[in-house]
């Protein structure tokens, strides 16, 4: 198991997970780590609004360095905003009254979770749009992102075959991410090489196995945006649905994670590969505040509510890199072990 020399940057890997407007504590995160001269990035997997992060990330630090990163990925959530001002996905004047971030009351987003469940969007004309498209396009360089100087894993999931890919760095384009991103309740598959894709979220979100198998760190900082377990069992309708969504998206995450737990066990006694997946150091960073926000507000994309997130997330960065600056590189603090109880 490899260790940084002393004095030096601890080489590390990102794996960011998917999750709407929840991303932007996402943001947050990464806002607070380019701050942390000891960590140098190798290598980011990123899935859905975590592909987003992952490219706009890159293309900063490849265009401006840290403080150019930083700023990219303002920009990219401050034009997420400015085109969510002209979204038919509002919050009601009853949320807003009673402070709530969800659009549970939204007259549209009522509408369109119930036509969701009867009408394709092949039937609607301009389903296929997504705004995400400029905003990418505008800032992102993608001829930068194929230099290759940081590593990027993007995860779709096929239609055809329900099997994930995932994009390097010379494959990744504006289609790639959006791709990664696309909901099949709200836009139409995306054509890539003569195969469609929906979001990575059904099949990796994000995929842990590239970071290990085509990078040199043995240090993973997953950052979650998505809850693992809920206190209580959903009854409602809605709170049914948005649960299983988790559980699925959730699913083959927690399968890789299982996996270097196990082999960690073995870790002596294992091949080359076993070797490897049994040696990543596993780090992670969450908030039990992403748990207590409606699956709706995953759709709202007020300013106000996207620098709340990004601001949990720099608390989030923070508490774990005053307690585990130093674990980093040295051991796990993610006790994988745990996800192997009840299995």
């Amino acid at each position: 198991m490899k260790s940084a020399p002393p004095g030096e940057p601890k080489l590390v890997d990102l794996a960011l997970q998917g999750g709407g407007s929840h991303g932007a504590f996402t943001w947050g995160v990464l806002d607070r780590l380019l701050e942390e001269t000891g960590f140098k990035l190798e290598a980011i997997s990123g899935t859905s609004a975590g592909a987003m992060n992952a490219a706009v990330l890159a293309h900063g630090l490849i265009a401006g360095g840290r403080e150019g990163a930083r700023e990219a990925l303002h920009l990219f959530w401050r034009r997420v905003a400015d085109a969510a001002m002209f979204s038919p996905f509002q919050r009601s004047p009853f949320d807003r009254m009673i402070g709530r971030w969800s659009l549970d009351y939204s007259p549209m987003y009522i509408a369109t979770d119930l036509m969701a469940r009867l009408i394709s969007p092949y039937d609607l004309a301009g389903a296929a749009s997504n705004p995400l498209r400029n905003i990418l396009t505008d800032i992102v360089d993608f001829e930068k992102l194929a230099s290759g100087r940081f590593k990027l894993f993007i995860t779709c999931t096929n239609v055809r075959t329900g099997r994930g890919r995932v994009f390097r760095n010379g494959e990744i384009t504006p289609d790639v991410l959006l791709a990664s991103a696309c909901l099949p309740t709200m836009f139409q598959a995306v054509e890539i090489d003569g195969e469609r894709y929906w979001d990575g979220g059904y099949s990796g979100n994000p995929t842990i196995a590239p970071l290990v198998r085509e990078c040199q760190s043995d240090d993973t900082i997953l950052v979650q945006i998505n809850p693992v377990e809920r206190a209580d069992a959903p009854v409602t309708a809605q709170d049914i649905h948005n649960r299983v969504n988790e559980v699925s998206f959730n699913a083959t995450l927690l399968k890789e994670l299982k996996m270097i737990a196990l082999l960690r066990r073995v870790a002596d006694q294992s091949d080359g590969e076993g070797q490897q997946w049994g040696q990543m150091r596993m780090h992670l960073i969450r908030s039990d505040l992403l748990a207590t926000l409606g699956a709706s507000s995953k759709l709202n994309a007020e300013w106000e509510f996207l620098t709340m997130l990004r601001d949990e997330g720099r608390r989030a960065a923070e508490e774990f890199v005053s307690q585990h600056r130093h674990d980093v590189g040295v051991r796990s603090t993610l006790d994988i072990d745990s996800f192997l109880e009840g299995n």
